[in-house]
């Protein structure tokens, strides 16, 4: 049993293999079988569970092609809300962006990136991705607002936090375009690459 899940009651256990499982098989299916010709009721049968379980852990075939990104973000937000912040907005977005990815389970990165492949293969999946984005950044800048100076306006908050959504994504297309060559590690040095560079490329000339 793995850490992550020894110390949790038998019955959020359960949920969290279950969970696991519809994920995992959902991105073998959609890999194999190709996403529009792979059914809900074909990943439900594969996982043997019943369609009410599947919506009780995911609302859409979407959702749970992508669940490697809303696992990143779900961690990456309770990080955020749990640490003290001081200093630029930016950087301490960046800090905490590291400890997640260091946290995140040791598959994650494979599941990411099939789920990256994936999402720009099938439009359906790109226009989910660029609304989970879109709603992930909301959340972000609430909670970053939350924890601010009180006479810093929201707007400029709101800048940094996109520039900050702008940074990780360029890392993560680098490192996929790559085909995540390196692992978990190459893309983390990517990340570590990219903030340093965002003066630089606020001030690029065309």
């Amino acid at each position: 049993m793995s850490d992550d899940l020894r110390d949790l009651p038998l019955r959020e256990r359960k949920k969290v293999r279950t969970r696991r499982a519809l994920a995992e098989t959902a991105l073998r299916l959609f890999t194999e079988r190709g996403y529009d010709a792979t059914t809900l009721d074909d990943l439900c049968d594969a996982v043997e569970v019943s369609r009410r379980t599947f919506f009780r852990n995911y609302r859409s075939k979407e959702d749970v092609a992508l669940a490697a990104d809303s696992d990143l973000w779900s961690a990456y937000l309770d990080d955020v809300a749990a640490r003290e912040m001081s200093g630029p907005v930016i950087e301490a977005l960046r800090v905490t962006l590291a400890t997640t990815l260091s946290a995140m389970d040791d598959d994650w990165e494979r599941r990411f990136l099939a789920a990256r492949e994936l999402s720009e293969a099938v439009p359906a999946l790109q226009a989910h991705s660029l609304g989970y984005c879109q709603d992930t950044t909301r959340a972000l800048v609430t909670v970053v607002s939350g924890r601010s100076d009180a006479g810093v306006e929201e707007w400029r908050l709101r800048l940094a936090v996109e520039i900050f959504v702008a940074a990780w994504r360029t890392a993560a297309l680098r490192w996929t375009a790559q085909g995540g060559r390196g692992g978990r590690d190459t893309l983390m040095e990517l990340v570590e690459e990219t903030f340093p560079a965002i003066p630089a490329a606020l001030t690029a000339t065309a």
